[in-house]
């Protein structure tokens, strides 16, 4: 199926971050890192099931960029890295990740890495393949896998990202082949270790996404809506200004988009502003409540984001994924989107 990719842009397109709950037949519920329910060809049937569900609530929402809610992915790192080549799962160690906001098992690298073949062919056809709207696939970014695995081989943080980066790219491209019209890669590192983020991370961010001729996104939030990550806001003080350290970086870059965390967070909206050139996803759900935005709530968070950021560079979107959050909640909150952004178009437009 065509997409009509070359139509132009909607005021305030409307989509997601990236991952969306899965339904109780495929995985466990409410879980960042959720066991199967079934194996082998029932699995993968059960994963595009899953797929073809969360496209049909998206466009019912009126979304206008679609994503495969990572339904085939048990977490959004180790979705990538089961088709890398170098990495130990079997042997898995206890690591502190995000400068230790939570201790997780993590594989360990411990040879040259290199792509086992296609990583998302699957999930980026069948996407492709089921709507005609724009799509989005999300892949994790350099530095925040570096900061989820153990390093048994390299021994510098940088080499390993840049190494990482160049199996992104390599998927990136053949994504891009695929029909993928916006690629993103997620960067919640780069609210955790900012200096690092500017001064290579954004470099290793920009090797994943070259030669890509369809637009490029990263997304960086403040983390899914699970208590460790609720902790560690609590610790952030009245003003949230992580952004301030790496957004000038960004917008040198060469990367399209760049999503961040707005709705009830402390961000200072004025930060929007130094990603000038940039078109920005502003985060206009929640994803650490289950109480569902109101469209006017969401218009009005559009309308705030206005003040810094030109209409036609804004995009209403989701805080972070929605994995974690109860399947009703999330289609409530995809409805949600959807209206805000028709009222702001109409309020604003």
């Amino acid at each position: 199926m065509k997409s009509d990719s070359a139509a132009p842009r909607a005021l305030f397109s409307a989509t997601i971050a990236g991952s969306l709950p899965k339904p109780a037949w495929l995985a466990e519920t409410t879980k960042l890192w959720p066991e199967w329910k079934a194996a082998g060809a029932d699995l993968a049937q059960a994963k595009a099931d899953a797929t073809l569900l969360w496209i049909k609530a998206q466009e019912d929402a009126g979304l206008d960029v679609i994503g495969d809610g990572e339904q085939s992915r048990q977490h959004f790192v180790h979705g990538f890295l089961e088709q890398v080549e170098g990495i130990d799962f079997e042997h898995k160690v206890k690591m502190g990740i995000r400068d230790n906001r939570y201790d997780a098992m993590v594989p360990q690298v411990v040879a040259p890495l290199r792509l086992k073949g296609r990583v998302h062919a699957t999930e980026a056809r069948l996407l492709r393949a089921h709507t005609q709207r724009k799509i989005k696939f999300t892949l994790p970014g350099p530095m925040t896998i570096v900061d989820t695995v153990a390093d048994r081989h390299y021994g510098d943080r940088v080499k390993m990202a840049m190494a990482f980066a160049e199996l992104l790219n390599e998927e990136a491209l053949a994504l891009q082949a695929d029909g993928v019209d916006i690629i993103q890669f997620d960067e919640p590192a780069f609210n955790v270790y900012m200096k690092d983020a500017a001064d290579w991370g954004v470099r290793a961010l920009e090797r994943a996404a070259q030669g890509l001729t369809c637009t490029t996104a990263v997304h960086i939030c403040y983390g899914y809506g699970i208590k460790a990550n609720v902790d560690w806001k609590a610790t952030l003080g009245e003003e949230w200004r992580q952004y301030e350290q790496v957004f000038p970086a960004l917008a040198r870059s060469s990367i399209d988009q760049v999503s961040l965390e707005c709705f009830h967070s402390h961000v200072p909206p004025h930060l929007m502003s130094l990603l000038e050139g940039k078109d920005v996803m502003v985060g206009v759900i929640d994803v650490a409540s289950d109480v569902i935005e109101t469209p006017e709530q969401i218009a009005d968070t559009i309308g705030s984001a206005l003040q810094h950021v030109p209409r036609e560079r804004l995009l209403p979107c989701t805080n972070c994924g929605l994995a974690p959050m109860d399947r009703s909640v999330a289609i409530k909150k995809l409805e949600a989107l959807g209206l805000g952004a028709a009222l702001a178009r109409t309020r604003y437009g």
